[in-house]
């Protein structure tokens, strides 16, 4: 085996998510994280913390007001945030880039339709919710992180079924009735 060969770094999957600074944002449980290593460097996003705060009773400090959620801080190496004086008050950075996935921004919620070729319409009765609010979506107001997920599900369905119109079966895969 040759130096070059022994010193080789082997890389196995994704990066590790590490968070190059954290600061509290508008709205509850909500933090702005720049992202300092993995699939998201140089990002920043805004992320609701709400969904693991509001789940494990360690966080019932952070909840109760007993821990100022201002207090918010970078963790170790960038691999975590923390509150001071709080050891087991910890959110990772690997959760964190999975709550900042789960989000969506109006542009992506317009993309989103645009991609699908969805009205107003067609996108309220796909995701069961007012046409109002599918335009308030591709406007300004906050998209609920249910509706995120429900549009990356949809996403998912509505791609895989455009692939299924192509195939010479698809009369029965789609309608129901093949051609006779």
């Amino acid at each position: 085996m040759s130096v070059d060969e022994a010193d080789a770094i082997v890389t196995v999957g994704e990066p590790l998510p590490k968070l190059a600074s954290v600061t509290v944002a508008d709205g509850p449980y909500t933090v702005m994280v720049t992202w300092a290593g993995g699939t998201r460097l140089g990002c920043t996003d805004k992320v609701d913390l709400a969904p693991v705060i509001f789940t494990f009773k360690v966080f019932r400090p952070l909840r109760d007001g007993t821990v100022a959620f201002d207090a918010v801080r970078l963790g170790a190496w960038g691999g975590s945030i923390r509150w001071d004086g709080h050891d087991d008050l910890k959110i990772g950075a690997e959760t964190i880039e999975d709550l900042a996935a789960a989000a969506m921004t109006n542009a992506e919620f317009s993309n989103f339709l645009r991609r699908n070729d969805l009205t107003l319409d067609a996108a309220a009765a796909q995701l069961g919710i007012a046409r109002r609010r599918v335009a308030y979506f591709t406007k300004d107001r906050e998209i609920p992180r249910y509706i995120a997920l429900a549009c990356r599900q949809l996403d998912q369905i509505l791609t895989s079924g455009s692939r299924a119109d192509d195939s010479p079966s698809a009369g029965r895969a789609v309608g129901g009735r093949g051609r006779s």
